[in-house]
């Protein structure tokens, strides 16, 4: 099975904790540009900040990520 990350909704899920990018950003460890790259798709998250993202928002990566399942 071929998986493509798709669209990142992390700029969703911030906003649904009530929270802005700058105080993700704070309790993430990150700066507020990297989170606005992200948010804003121009960049995409490493491992390292996946992991993060899914234990402050309590999601899960198909939360996170619009996975796309392609034909091989």
């Amino acid at each position: 099975m071929n998986v493509s990350r798709g669209r990142c909704n992390l700029l969703e899920l911030i906003i649904a904790k009530g929270w802005s990018q700058a105080e993700y950003a704070r309790r993430a460890g990150r700066s507020k540009r990297m989170i606005s790259h992200f948010c804003n798709g121009s960049r995409v998250m490493q491992p390292e900040d996946i992991y993060v993202a899914i234990h402050l928002l309590g999601c899960t990566i198909d939360d996170l990520y619009e996975f796309r399942t392609m034909q091989a």
